[in-house]
């Protein structure tokens, strides 16, 4: 048993030195990503603002009569659905890096990049951000969102990566994945 084992995992421990293919290495194209930033400050900044259309939702959380409708990396919507025939987009809470949210009775939890915030909202006409704890949620901005490619290692001196853009590139970086 202890053989037949061994044969079935041998492949899998065998492929895990060598994550990049034929030859062990990315091919450098003279192009990378580079990350984009923003100041710690502006990355934390959380607004209420009036109403945006959706454009790219995600996650909904139902609080009777409100809709509270995240919008991808930029925040969450809060809408009126007294009537549903016609719900109302009231206001729009800007949270950069806002991808996920999650609600329990009157309190909704949001992140904020690598920042967990808590909303009271038992009243969503006046949603109030009482909590901010950081550090809690793993980054996943210090990387692109593509692999085997090369990119340009991130520098927390320059701010928070917010995104990344593919650019040409005299000499071959440093960083890959």
């Amino acid at each position: 048993m202890k053989k037949y084992l061994y044969l079935l995992f041998f492949p899998l421990i065998s492929g895990c030195y060598d994550d990049h293919g034929p030859g062990g290495d990315i091919v450098f194209d003279g192009t990378g990503y580079r990350p984009i930033y923003v100041s710690e400050e502006k990355s934390k900044e959380v607004l209420t603002k009036p109403a945006e259309p959706l454009a790219d939702p995600g996650k909904i959380y139902l609080l009777e009569p409100y809709i509270f409708v995240n919008e991808k990396g930029r925040g969450i919507h809060i809408i009126d659905n007294t009537d549903p025939k016609s719900p109302k987009n009231i206001s729009f809470i800007s949270i950069p890096g806002n991808y996920d949210m999650a609600a329990k009775g009157t309190w909704l939890y949001a992140d904020n990049y690598k920042d967990l915030l808590t909303f009271d909202i038992s009243d969503p006409t006046q949603v109030q951000l009482v909590k901010r704890t950081p550090n809690i949620i793993p980054s996943v901005g210090d990387y692109p969102p593509h692999v085997n490619v090369y990119f340009e290692c991130a520098d927390p001196a320059k701010g928070v990566v917010v995104g990344w853009e593919k650019v040409s590139m005299p000499d071959k970086p440093k960083c890959r994945r």
